[in-house]
This record gives structure tokens, C-alpha cells and sequence, in this order.
């Protein structure tokens, strides 16, 4: 297939309430939408895929810190110069770029797209159950917790606390109340290293370890996480080390699962590769979400299904956001592309409006 045009659009989404980044606190979310068509003979397709690093500032005009190396502003810059050298490519070409930038976000936004070109994500039901996420809403009343607690729903088995926020007494309080209300969940706790070892210990010496399925990146120095694992028992996943251009998977005593945001990573291949090596260890993969809008959640469910079909993946952020971007989650308004803001196109040919969408997708 032949990639006959490209477009490249940007969006801002508010949100009705604030979203934690690690200890920031973010009110809106922005980010990138690439389409792409391409034709072979007697087939056209046209996709869209979101691209949207984890950067940018917070609400107290800081700089969001621990998550996404690149900027919003390089990553369209990249784009924008990219676009005349996909024109009229094949869409393998896709990968080789993917493979070739420094930047995860786009590397992982342009092998996303030669998956969609080709119909692997067609090709599966995506993953529809997910792991609610729990946190101190700093914007909102205690109710919208309680409620939220309260309207679990029995198939949930699993929830996400995040922890390290707020007080060790206001979080232990929140944690045993979570499991009053059902004391047959387990928790899957987030410190986005928001621990010193000695804050790590005593807080974890607090909680009923049965209940716990692990704790994420609790240390603020990662070296000390087997420390934690050898004082405590419980055992810890990884998320933030992940980000670390340089980290090679190694096995240690208590690692249990790798908490994976693809936009933060990179392209498929090396997310297939890292998780296959993990697996080999007995290490679980949970693919998450970095805040992405429901283009991108919904993509993300698709590869949940498809790289780690046995893990429930982590991707509860959709109702923070007050509305729904080219893939309706349910809300009132969704929008459109011609809703979103410009900023490249090009195209090698024009295709007739009655030739979109009605070709067969392409075999896998």
C-alpha cells in the first residue's frame, strides 16, 4: 500500500476534573492526531491515530517532570518536516521512521499507524475490562470518591490506589476504606516513586499484604526497590524505569510486572520484544494508559488484546475528560477532525470521496 496523503491536526481537551501526573496535577490534555491514507489496487484506507507525549506544564505552570523526554512542540516539528518524505511511500517506510526517531511518542504514533494501515487492529475485539484508578480528587468533595468506591461493580476484582500523594495516614485511611466497602478487592498500588526507602517501609508495614498484588516504582531511587522487597515482601512493578532510554530488562528479587504506557516507549516491535522478554521471566505486562484521549485509549485497548491478552490493562482516565475525540466513549460530544486545529497536509493524489472506506481491509 502507498501512502497518498498525510494530515496532521492538534486538540486540546479540558477536563472536568484534574488528572494526576505523578504528584503534578494536569486540567487539560493536548496532543496530536496523524491521519493517513493509502491505496492499493482496488483497496483504499484512511486511519487516525493519536500522538501525544506525557509533557508539557501543570496547573501550577510547572514543567511536568518523570514521564515524556520530548516536548509537544519538537514531536510536530518532527511530523512536519516527516510528512513530504512519506508521501508516496510504501508503508513499510512507516516502521523504518519509527524505528529511526528519538522520540517515543512518534515512534510509537507511526508504527500504530502502519498497524491500522495493514487491519491488525481489526483483526481483534479490544480489551473492554479495565482496572479502575483511585486517587485523592484535590478539585472535587470526598463524595465523588466514596461514590466512585461505591460504585464498583462486582466483576471488578482490581483497582489502582494512587499512593505517595497526600499524607501516609490520609492514604492508609483510604486504602482500608476502599476495603471495607469490599473487602474482596485487590490493590494495585502507584507511588510513582514518591517514597524514600524508609517512607516505603513503614508505610507498606501498614497495609494487610494479602490484599496488595504489588506496588509501582516505590522508592524514589529505584536501586533501593529490592531493599523494600527484602524488608517488607511485597512485591513491586515497574513503570517510570521503563522510561529510561538506556534500561535493559533484568530480573531481581520482587519484581513482579512491568506497568507499559506505549507513548512513553516506543514502537510496537520494541514493546513486543520487551514484553516477550519479561514473560519469559514470569514477569507480568500491563499495558496503561498516558492520559490519552479515547482515540488513543481505544487504540490502546486493541494492543492490550493483542500483546498482553491476559492482563487487564490499565486504562481508566477516560472520565476526567469532558469530551471524546474521533472515537466515541459514550460522552455527549465527540469531536471531529474538522473540529481540530490544522497544522500540515500533504497530499501525492486525490481520491474519490465514493472510493473511501469501501474497499475490503487488507488481510493480515
Amino acid at each position: 500500500m502507498i501512502l497518498t496523503s498525510l494530515n496532521l491536526y492538534q486538540y486540546r481537551l479540558p477536563l472536568d476534573v484534574l488528572l494526576p501526573v505523578g504528584k503534578q496535577r494536569i486540567d487539560h490534555r493536548t496532543g496530536l492526531v496523524l491521519q493517513a491514507c493509502a491505496r492499493a489496487e482496488g483497496e483504499h484506507r484512511q486511519v487516525e491515530v493519536e500522538i501525544a507525549p506525557l509533557s508539557g506544564i501543570d496547573i501550577d505552570e510547572q514543567v511536568l517532570v518523570g514521564f515524556s523526554r520530548e516536548t509537544l512542540v519538537q514531536v510536530q516539528t518532527a511530523l512536519t518536516e516527516l510528512l513530504p518524505l512519506l508521501g508516496g511511500q510504501h508503508i513499510d517506510t512507516l516502521l523504518d521512521y519509527a524505528e529511526q526517531s528519538p522520540y517515543p511518542s512518534l515512534a510509537f504514533g507511526l508504527s500504530l499507524l502502519h498497524a491500522k494501515l495493514m487491519g491488525k487492529l481489526d483483526a481483534i475485539r479490544p480489551q473492554t475490562a479495565t482496572v479502575p484508578l483511585i486517587y485523592h480528587p484535590t478539585d472535587a468533595g470526598k463524595d465523588l470518591l466514596d461514590n466512585k468506591i461505591a460504585a464498583l461493580g462486582k466483576h471488578v476484582h482490581s483497582v489502582k490506589v494512587k499512593v505517595a500523594q497526600t499524607s501516609i495516614e490520609d492514604e492508609l485511611n483510604l486504602i482500608y476504606g476502599i476495603l471495607r466497602t469490599r473487602p474482596d478487592l485487590k490493590l494495585r498500588l502507584d507511588a510513582n516513586r514518591g517514597f524514600t526507602l524508609e517512607q516505603a517501609i513503614e508505610f507498606a508495614a501498614c497495609l494487610p499484604l494479602d490484599t496488595i498484588e504489588y506496588i509501582e516504582e516505590p522508592c524514589q531511587n529505584p536501586q533501593d526497590n529490592l531493599d523494600f522487597y527484602q524488608a517488607i515482601g511485597m512485591p513491586y512493578a515497574l513503570d517510570e524505569s521503563l522510561n529510561d532510554p538506556d534500561y535493559q530488562f533484568a530480573m531481581h528479587n520482587g519484581l513482579t510486572a512491568l506497568v507499559i504506557k506505549p507513548m512513553l516507549l516506543g514502537s510496537i516491535e520494541k514493546l513486543a520484544n520487551l514484553i516477550e522478554t519479561a514473560q519469559s521471566y514470569g514477569v507480568r505486562c500491563i499495558i496503561s494508559s498516558s492520559l490519552e484521549s479515547s482515540l488513543g485509549i481505544s487504540d490502546l485497548a486493541h494492543l492490550a488484546a493483542i500483546l498482553t491478552p491476559d492482563e487487564i490493562p490499565g486504562l481508566d482516565t477516560l472520565s476526567a475528560f469532558s469530551q471524546d475525540l474521533i472515537v466515541s466513549s459514550g460522552k455527549k460530544h465527540c469531536l471531529t477532525l474538522a473540529q481540530l486545529e490544522p497544522i500540515a497536509q500533504h497530499v501525492i493524489d486525490s481520491t474519490p470521496q465514493s472510493d473511501v472506506g469501501v474497499a475490503k481491509r487488507e488481510e493480515n
